[in-house]
């Protein structure tokens, strides 16, 4: 077994960070590890002695708490100083970036050079004092500061730039920003806000609300959730069509647990007969979502890539002329960390477009923020770098966005996902918008955004990740988003 040593000044670890770290190797996967803090030092345990970069939450200055990453670390006796070695990570992450998109033709601006030095200034210091843990991890909490100023800056300079472009060409099909409209119908304020931030709306069609009894089908919600979006001529994104989550699915399936036959046949009917209903209304289909994380029914991972092909199969008979998405929670595989499982989220995906069942894109939801069910907090580049590897694939990516505006209780909340964001408010939410829906979409590959959940006054996934408080008024960060959509989209 393999060790990675760390030290780290006693008080400089978040709550539950060691929880939470993991390794990744050149191909981004996380494997296997075990934590532990033992005599003053973090320890890192694998099966494996190759180098790798370690993933692990870190409180950054005028940032809050944000998930780090190192350099590539090599296996030794003595052990590295955390905080130190994030900085290097960090700083060469950065450094890549400016590099990359200059060479792209992407302008980078004077300020981001000077914020650059000054971070490669306060690096010098972290490392030529690090026989002074005390004054070393200092000067690397300086680096760290300086380096996600500049991260964000670059960041934002990058998207407006890279926007502008898209603005200039327009795209076919037509960029989208929607919000998913929930199990219930909107009232007038809600709409009015609705139609002024987004081109596209999510409609659920969550299996468990419309197949209530085995061959009893409810439509009444989805029918005139479908004819309002008709008639405010927005994109319609339907779906997922199946997702294993236990509140998603009805409670009669769990009857055909152990018959992978039964189940399959009833997966295969509920999408026939929904997309038979609204395929003359549907642009985009869902066809499945969470299928890579799931948990529920006894079924193996191959039983889950086979459903979801078959999910994507029958989609595509049904509604060939319609963009047909499949969903992965959790982009960056963190749970790989402390489970055993054969397919990383990009290696599930992989299987299914290699497969050519019809999928015309993928979809990524990141719920940010929670613990658990949940992607840990990440600055703008390191998305950047995990948007260009899903990428590779060659299909077209759409977001699913949530991100909390409380860190108190939330009783609507389905997910008892625990809030990891430092000074969490409804502010936070619109700066972390503002900061990373436009570095998305500022992405060629990238289709559309879809906030996961629209209203915290009806129950929901994920606590405060609507864009309408509990008593139906509108967040700040509703009004980025209405931005976003007036200055880049149609």
């Amino acid at each position: 077994m393999g060790v990675l040593r760390f030290v780290f000044p006693s008080d400089s670890l978040p709550p539950g960070a060691a929880d939470q770290a993991y390794v990744t190797g050149y191909d981004r996967i996380p494997c296997r590890v075990e934590v532990t803090q033992e005599d003053g030092q973090l320890l890192v345990r694998r099966d494996t002695s190759d180098s790798g970069n370690l993933h692990i939450p870190w409180h950054v200055g005028g940032h809050g708490r944000v998930t780090l990453v190192s350099a590539s670390l090599m296996e030794r006796p003595e052990p590295y100083s955390l905080p130190v070695e994030l900085a290097r990570g960090e700083l060469s992450q950065l450094r890549n970036h400016v590099a990359e998109w200059s060479q792209a033709g992407t302008t980078i601006s004077q300020e981001v050079h000077q914020r650059i030095g000054k971070a490669m200034a306060f690096f010098a210091q972290a490392t030529c004092t690090q026989q002074s843990p005390e004054v070393a991890a200092r000067a690397a909490d300086d680096t760290l500061r300086a380096t996600l100023d500049a991260a964000n800056l670059l960041a934002r300079e990058y998207a407006l730039e890279a926007l502008a472009s898209r603005s200039d060409e327009p795209t076919d099909p037509p960029m989208i920003l929607g919000a998913n409209l929930g199990a219930s119908l909107l009232d007038e304020n809600t709409s009015v806000h609705f139609l002024e931030s987004f081109n596209a709306a999510g409609i659920s069609l969550a299996w468990r609300e419309i197949e209530t009894t085995q061959g009893s089908f409810y439509w009444d919600i989805a029918d005139k959730q479908i004819e309002w979006c008709q008639r405010h001529q927005l994109t319609v994104c339907a779906g997922p069509l199946l997702t294993f989550d236990p509140w998603r699915m009805p409670q009669w399936l769990s009857d055909y647990d152990g018959d992978f036959d039964g189940i399959i046949a009833c997966v295969a009917n509920f999408i026939q007969t929904v997309v038979a209903r609204y395929r003359s209304a549907v642009h985009i289909w869902i066809c499945g979502a969470r299928t890579n994380t799931s948990e529920a029914l006894s079924l193996s991972e191959h039983e889950r890539i086979r459903l979801t092909a078959r999910a994507v199969e029958v989609t595509q008979s049904m509604a060939p002329d319609a963009r047909r998405l499949v969903s992965f929670d959790q982009p960056w595989g963190e749970y790989l960390s402390r489970k055993t499982v054969d397919f990383s989220p990009l290696h599930f995906a992989d299987a299914l477009v290699r497969a050519r069942l019809g999928l015309t894109g993928l979809m990524l939801e990141m719920n940010m923020g929670y613990l658990t069910g949940g992607t840990l907090l990440r600055d703008p580049l390191d998305m950047s770098r995990h948007l260009d590897y899903w990428s590779l694939l060659g299909v077209p990516i759409h977001l699913g966005l949530t991100v909390p505006s409380g860190c108190d209780d939330d009783p609507l909340a389905v997910r008892r996902a625990q809030v990891q964001v430092d000074q969490c408010s409804g502010a936070s939410q619109a700066k972390w918008i503002e900061q990373f829906v436009p570095l998305a979409l500022a992405k060629g590959y990238v289709e559309g955004v879809l906030w996961n959940q629209l209203r915290d006054s009806e129950p929901h996934d994920f606590a405060h990740g609507g864009l309408f408080d509990t008593r139906r008024q509108p967040k700040p960060g509703l009004e980025k988003l209405r931005e976003i959509r007036k200055a880049h989209l149609s």
